[in-house]
């Protein structure tokens, strides 16, 4: 083998093992039997997340997977396999996962989450969550909520006092007719 191929394809190893330590999660999915049309669906969809979509040699795969320390993904790299890279930790599997849903061709196998290989369960768990904006809506209503009964409770009792309870007695009148 001559030493240009051979400096290219180290180049390519340290590409994916770059990517395989940058990403908060990545993705391993088998896609034999798709159409290149349903591929370019799926690039497309997995675009508009942001998520970066790769098919390398499993060879190059594996020994950067090595090189990361993620020597147990090489399990997963047989057939042809294509890898979702993504710096949201749910945007790929989520894309993923509703992808194979309607497409039975596309198989998810395994991938990397936050630095530790993890199985099938864990990215359909994964793929189960909303996206990184919708976290931050939840938690953000989840702090807001408390603060807003507060200040109903608040305003209730401030109109009671200013009606001088009126209110509370004018319903209780229109209850009894």
């Amino acid at each position: 083998m001559n030493q240009a191929v051979l400096s290219e394809k180290q180049e390519l190893v340290e590409k994916i093992t770059g990517q395989l330590k940058e990403s908060s999660a990545s993705v391993v999915v088998e896609y034999r039997g798709l159409t290149v049309a349903e591929v370019n669906e799926l690039r497309r969809n997995l675009r508009n997340e942001n998520v970066e979509f790769k098919v390398y040699k499993n060879s190059m795969v594996e020994r950067a997977a090595e090189a990361a320390g993620f020597g147990e993904l090489k399990e997963f790299l047989k057939g042809p396999n294509a890898i979702a890279f993504s710096k949201d930790a749910t945007a790929p599997a989520r894309v993923l996962n509703d992808f194979a849903k309607k497409h039975e061709h596309l198989i998810l196998k395994s991938g990397v989450v936050e630095g530790k290989v993890v199985d099938l369960n864990t990215i359909k768990e994964l793929a189960s969550l909303p996206n990184k904006e919708g976290m931050i809506s939840m938690f953000l209503s989840c702090l807001v909520s408390p603060v807003t009964s507060f200040a109903r409770a608040v305003k209730a009792v401030a109109d009671a006092k200013e009606n001088g309870g009126n209110e509370v007695k004018a319903e209780e009148a229109n209850t009894q007719e």
